[in-house]
């Protein structure tokens, strides 16, 4: 006899591991000497990420003004950050840990320029900062100190790019150390100053190059500091050579000023054929000079076209190129353009800011894409697990759920690998991606989008560097007449073991369901020297049926594990289950497919967004505009569970824990947990701020994935069993700690037990220790003040922490009339043995422990006292109405006591004595 497997345990409890949330919205960006932090602007906050693993390290604070420039220190110590208000801000830059709180800045400059900083640059030494205005002016700042070395007027217009000549290697130029500034401005002229001149001598440049006709964008200086590279929107570089010197021309009318008779000799033009935004020196072992007379120099370009090219300064060509050029339109070549690039040259990468929003990192040594960072996602509208390498390592667990698809509001698909957060985008729609699935195995993606039409996508061959792994499209379906806004591949299972999809559902706003054959379609994506639509390798399937399924917008669809069942939900607010018939083409016979409606679930009062099918019951899911999730029974189509707590649409359902429960995400920005059994909710997840489109289930069921309106998208991960086993050491920890305190009180060690029952935060136990003692002294002796000497000198030799605890119980106690004896006899010895120093001190010594055990900001000094006075002048503001409401009642009550003499002493005395002379009276 087959015993069955036990029943998994219910999960309880989901923790955020991680989100992908928005790292680059716009303005400057900066990296890291040795290539391992980013620093990137989003609104007034400056963000450093950690490149390897994708993670937040710290957030710089801002003051709500945007972030226009910004530079690194090469010694990664120090950020610099120039505002709209043209205010200059220090930064000391964290180490690898993440700090909790935004970092402020060291040092505030609030006029350091008259007008907008546009450029910032801190030279190889990490010693001074150059700064250029859009006034013309720009200066040089020693940065330990704070103020101003140089300052350099004249140019013609905004300041457009900034570099420092510090030669690092002498070896093949003779000539004396040289420390310069060159810089560039709107007038299209490049001007050298000397910064180890006398301030005198020092205002005026010792050279002004002319040669471009627009704009200079890019700027820098070979390592032996011979050769200048400035490169321009008038779409040529050109090559200075600093050392050889001819006469200058007569100075036109234009630039009025004495300059000295030599200049640098303009050596080469190189025409780029584009606008140029940034241009860099490739320092290697080939790019250095090896004689006076000859030169190997490699140089780098980048700009309007949204590529890297890297040149050959001596030919004047291009060796190769780094990124795929794509032209699509105007609109599409001001999104890709590329607006700034850096060369690391500890680790051989050019990071390359482009206009959508996007941060690449290309590998001089495989010449590839190494990395990419997407700054902002928009609104997520659907998401779905992948396991590329599953059909090669279906064995390992590690295999699966290593990437995440996400279907944005853009005709790109984003694909991100959820160990690094490293992104590849996949394009080939022309308008956005409404709605993603995958196949059974997580190998192949398949998206359906506003252009009517639904693209199936495989990954490429395995390949040993995660770099290079991308996905490509395999196969397009067409025939809708409208937008796709719902789509279902085959489940694994049914008559067939093999997991390859053989069939998919999408649905339209046309209200018609197609069925498409994917029997032909590869699952492995080859790449093609003509990778478009037209490539042969491109298949387009054959749609075997169309129904009309629906009165309004089909919203979501959903293939049944045994592949014999269709679920469909539709604005028009019912759900639909239909059968499938799908028979293989075979032997030259075509595939056949056909849908027969089985029934009808009706019940919801607004529309249904989403449908699914349990993978162990005959049951299915429905979540509906009117705020329930609905669970109805496939024999007779009746409703048998009605789920109600979400206070908006819901819009994602599904089944995790072997249909036990369910998984829910709604308008009102949370996802939630049910238990089917009992119809409650068993946890509540909230990270998001709009909407909760997407929602997307690991294949073991301990991630789940959450996007929504607001751009981010959250990892919850199951831990359950965690909470249980904290739980569990706590309960434990509690019941020694109970056991403790019984032994102390048994041994009459009160010291020991009032610190337990402080630490164990159990003030219940400690008033019952105090009262035991008060009501066990005599109150005709002179007892001490608590009632036992052991307590009174706990009391007042109490730790400062302790202390404060202890008050804030006795403020607990003297709201209650009932206790408010043992409370007021608490208070009065503390009074009487503590100073009022020691009760200050007391709640000064907590706010450090609690800093210190938080982890937090360095406190300043007194900052811990006035903290602590505040807290203690709340703490007396709890005190006071309650203490003086009892004595009111007590005096009350004394004066009601008096009334009870007086109306006694009448009856015994008065009353009784007028009666015995009244009757004496009658006598006689």
């Amino acid at each position: 006899m087959t015993v069955p497997p036990p029943r998994p345990k219910l999960k309880t409890s989901f923790k955020k591991s991680r989100a992908i949330t928005s790292l680059y919205t716009s303005g400057p960006v900066a990296v890291s000497v040795d290539g391992s932090k980013l620093f990137t602007t989003v609104a007034d906050e400056v963000i450093c990420t950690d490149v390897a693993s994708g993670n937040e390290i710290c957030r710089f604070a801002g003051d709500t003004q945007s972030v226009l420039s910004l530079c690194v220190s090469p010694s990664t110590e120090y950020i610099i950050v120039f505002t709209t208000s043209s205010a200059l801000k220090v930064y000391n830059v964290p180490a690898d840990h993440p700090a909790a709180k935004p970092i402020q800045p060291i040092r505030i400059i609030a006029r350091a320029h008259d007008s907008p900083v546009h450029v910032c640059k801190i030279d190889p030494t990490s010693a001074y900062l150059a700064s250029g205005a859009a006034d013309g002016v720009v200066k040089v700042w020693d940065i330990a100190r704070g103020y101003v070395t140089h300052a350099f007027k004249g140019h013609g217009g905004v300041v457009s790019a900034l570099t420092f000549n510090y030669p690092r290697d002498n070896s093949s130029v003779t000539q004396n150390r040289t420390f310069q500034l060159i810089t560039a401005s709107n007038d299209t002229r490049i001007r050298i100053f000397d910064l180890m001149a006398r301030s005198a001598g020092g205002a005026k440049p010792e050279a002004v190059l002319e040669g471009h006709v627009s704009v200079p964008r890019g700027l820098d200086v070979s390592a032996d500091g011979r050769w200048l590279v400035s490169g321009g929107r008038d779409s040529v570089v050109l090559i200075w050579d600093l050392v050889k010197k001819q006469p200058e021309a007569k100075k036109s009318n234009k630039d009025k000023g004495k300059h000295k008779a030599q200049s640098p000799v303009l050596f080469k033009t190189i025409p780029i054929m584009e606008r140029v935004e940034a241009v860099g020196i490739l320092r290697d072992e080939d790019s250095l000079a090896t004689s006076s007379s000859s030169m190997r120099l490699k140089f780098f370009t980048a700009g309007q076209q949204g590529i890297v090219k890297i040149w050959d300064a001596q030919e004047g060509q291009v060796l190769f190129i780094l990124g795929t050029p794509q032209v699509d339109g105007e609109d599409a070549e001001e999104q890709r353009q590329i607006l700034d690039a850096m060369y690391i040259e500890s680790t051989s990468t050019i990071v390359s800011v482009h206009g959508d929003q996007n941060i690449l990192f290309f590998s001089l040594a495989t010449r590839s894409l190494s990395r990419q960072c997407i700054g902002y996602n928009d609104e997520i509208v659907d998401a779905c697990f992948l396991s590329p390498e599953a059909s090669t390592s279906s064995s390992k667990p590690s295999a699966r759920d290593t990437h995440i698809a996400l279907a944005t509001n853009s005709s790109l698909i984003r694909v991100y690998n959820n160990r690094t957060l490293d992104a590849r985008l996949l394009s080939g729609h022309s308008e956005i991606v409404l709605c993603l699935d995958r196949s059974s195995n997580g190998n192949l993606l398949a998206s359906g989008s506003k252009d009517r039409t639904a693209r199936i996508w495989a990954p490429s061959e395995p390949s040993s560097s995660e770099a290079d792994f991308v996905y490509g499209c395999v196969g397009i379906c067409e025939g809708h007449a409208e937008s796709i806004g719902a789509l279902s591949m085959s489940r694994a299972g049914g008559t067939s073991n093999n997991e390859d999809p053989r069939f998919m559902f999408t649905g339209s706003q046309d209200r018609t369901i197609k069925m498409w054959d994917l029997t032909p379609i590869p699952q492995v994506f080859t790449p093609s020297d003509d990778d478009n639509d037209n490539s042969p390798a491109v298949l387009r399937p054959k749609s075997l049926t169309t129904h009309k399924a629906h009165d309004k917008d089909i919203n979501s669809l959903d293939v049944a594990p045994n592949n014999r069942f269709l679920a469909s939900g539709s604005q028009d607010r019912t759900a639909k289950v239909f059968e499938i018939e799908f028979v293989p083409g075979r032997e030259g016979r075509p595939p056949r497919g056909e849908l027969k409606l089985l029934g009808i679930c009706k019940g919801h009062k607004r529309g249904v967004w989403s449908v699914r099918f349990s993978r162990h019951e005959r049951l299915l899911a429905t979540g509906s505009g009117d705020k329930t999730i609905k669970l109805w029974n496939l024999d007779d189509w009746s409703c048998v569970k009605t789920f109600e707590g979400h206070t908006n649409s819901v819009l994602r359902v599904d089944f995790i824990n072997a249909g036990m429960q369910l998984v829910s995400s709604a308008s009102d920005g949370l996802v939630k947990l049910w238990n089917v059994k009992d119809e409650e909710c068993t946890a509540t997840m909230d990270n998001h701020e709009d909407k909760v489109w997407a929602l997307a289930i690991s294949s073991d069921d301990n991630i789940i994935v959450s996007g929504a309106a607001d751009s981010v998208v959250t990892f919850w991960e199951d831990c359950t069993e965690e909470e249980e086993v904290e739980k569990e050491a706590k309960r434990t920890d509690q019941v020694l700690k109970e056991q403790e305190f019984m032994n102390y009180l048994s041994l009459s060690d009160y010291r020991k037990a009032i610190q337990l029952a402080i630490i164990m935060e159990q003030p219940g136990r400690l008033y019952k220790l105090f009262k035991e003692v008060h009501s066990n002294s005599d109150p005709e002796t002179v007892s001490p003040l608590t009632g036992h000497s052991s307590v009174d000198e706990v009391i007042k030799t109490l730790g400062g922490s302790d202390l404060a605890k202890l008050l804030r119980f006795v403020r607990a106690w003297n709201a209650n009339a009932k206790s408010s004896e043992v409370a007021q006899t608490i208070l009065y010895s503390i009074v009487k043995l503590r100073s009022a120093e020691d009760v200050m001190s007391a709640f000064g010594d907590e706010m450090k422990e609690e800093a210190f055990i938080m982890k937090g900001m360095v406190t300043q000094s007194g900052g811990g006292n006035a903290i602590g006075s505040s807290a203690l002048k709340e703490l007396i503001d709890g005190l006071v109405p309650y203490t003086e409401r009892h004595l009111a009642r007590i005096e009350k009550l004394v004066q009601e006591s008096y009334v009870i003499d007086y109306i006694l002493g009448e009856m015994d005395d008065g009353m009784f004595d007028n009666q015995m002379d009244g009757a004496m009276d009658v006598d006689v």
